[in-house]
């Protein structure tokens, strides 16, 4: 029982090391949408099954998903901002 939770814990470590090493990056919503709908059904998965190495692991990626949801609704695109602008002041 031990083992298993050493190992539960050490998986959770390293996913969150994964995660801290990409949060400047921010994925695209089709990405994104998915990841968060099926992080929050397994949370509430985990919270019903009371496993709580994943229902810590599952809550921080609904949360983080949210966040990058936020992310990319707020940032524009590179592509769309100032498209056109910008030349019109050096004629």
């Amino acid at each position: 029982m031990l083992t298993a939770m050493i190992i539960g814990i050490l998986g959770l470590v390293f996913i969150a090391v994964g995660w801290t090493l990409t949060l400047g990056d921010v994925p695209p919503l089709k990405l994104t949408i998915p990841y968060l709908l099926g992080s929050t059904l397994l949370t509430v998965y985990s919270a019903l099954n009371w496993n709580t190495i994943f229902l810590v692991l599952n809550g921080a990626s609904t949360i983080l998903s949210a966040i990058n949801l936020i992310r990319r609704v707020r940032t524009p695109k590179a592509n769309s901002k100032n498209h056109g602008q910008g030349n019109e002041l050096e004629h």
